[in-house]
């Protein structure tokens, strides 16, 4: 690992700047290695020079604050990141920027990599990938967030006419009640305590419920992405008979109640676990992760889709910003890093 030190105005030819998460609660930037790792991988590397990256709320929060699990180190390990959990740890996984240095089919390309907030940055050819011609840079940063939501749906299998009830309406959530919305013939129900998400379920299409009125409770797919034990029981009440429920929140060292008596059993109902570590296992034949990450980029091209993107902050000013961002913006969904 290289030894982060203290950033200047500017990095000389073989080192960057990034974000490091430098002790719970606390991060700067600092200089670091160009590479992002061993060279060890065989094939092409590429020089990637940031223009946008986006901040995942929930895992990022967990990360910050010293909170992922002694046993989740390794699992939570991002592609790229350099130290080790608690701190101090490069860490983040959706960065998209310009080629400028490669092989000459990717120089001058806009793609998308797994790569902690950084500024410049060289990796694997193999990890990158190339943007659609008609999406935007700046709305690309939601690749991640796209990959886990067709994930969920992979895992929870939603069919013809469906009646999917999601509850927590973050990035993660929205995109998944947005594509579950386009499978014809099924009733969609977006659900989440903060009303302000009623504006942004509008602009996307989506039947919004704050749960103050009573709901049905005969819903064949349930997905739970509030990432709070709370939205776990309200995600059980919401199935029928034999209906499955899709946990796909992330809860870091938080002890969780599950209310699994009432009528868990009598309804025979499934809790399912999805995460995107790991492709869905029907799917696996099939598909790689890099056959669902051009997927989820191509998937985002709907301009809609420019809603969930809620505010952006100069990469300057991310130790100042980190923590207003994670605590204080209740209404933020992501959050995206911009690169002078």
């Amino acid at each position: 690992m290289a030894v982060p030190k203290e950033a200047g105005a500017t990095s000389s030819p073989c080192e960057a700047r990034a974000w490091w998460v430098t002790s719970p609660g606390k991060g700067e930037i600092l200089e670091t290695s160009l590479a992002g790792g061993s060279r060890e991988s065989r094939g092409d590397w590429v020089t990637v020079q940031a223009l946008y990256s986006g901040i995942s709320r929930g895992t990022e929060s967990l990360v910050f604050h010293g909170r992922v699990p002694k046993t989740e180190h390794e699992r939570m390990r991002a592609p790229f990141q350099e130290g080790e959990f608690p701190g101090p740890v490069k860490y983040g996984y959706a960065s998209v920027g310009n080629v400028i240095e490669g092989p000459a089919e990717l120089v001058g390309k806009t793609v998308f990599c797994l790569h902690p907030h950084q500024d410049r940055y060289q990796v694997p050819e193999s990890a990158v990938t190339p943007l659609p011609e008609d999406l935007p840079p700046g709305r690309a940063v939601l690749a991640a967030n796209m990959e886990t939501a067709v994930n969920g749906l992979w895992d929870g299998l939603p069919g013809v006419g469906d009646r999917v009830a999601v509850v927590g309406l973050g990035v993660v959530g929205l995109l998944v009640a947005w594509l579950a919305s386009r499978i014809p013939g099924t009733r969609v129900i977006a659900i989440d305590t903060n009303p302000s998400r009623a504006w942004v379920a509008e602009q996307l299409g989506l039947d919004f419920s704050d749960g103050t009125e009573p709901l049905p409770d005969d819903h064949d797919l349930v997905i739970h992405a509030s990432g709070h034990p709370s939205g776990l029981e309200t995600s059980l009440a919401l199935a029928g008979a034999e209906a499955t429920i899709v946990e796909m929140s992330w809860y870091g060292d938080q002890p969780v109640p599950a209310p699994l008596g009432a009528a868990f059993h009598p309804r025979r109902l499934t809790l399912k676990s999805s995460q995107v570590g790991q492709l869905a296992a029907a799917r696996r034949p099939r598909w790689d992760h890099g056959k669902r990450l051009a997927l989820a980029l191509s998937l985002l091209r709907d301009e809609s889709l420019d809603c969930l993107i809620t505010g952006e902050t100069p990469f300057e000013d991310l130790p100042q910003a980190m923590n207003r961002i994670l605590i204080d913006g209740r209404d933020t969904l992501c959050h995206r890093i911009v690169y002078a």
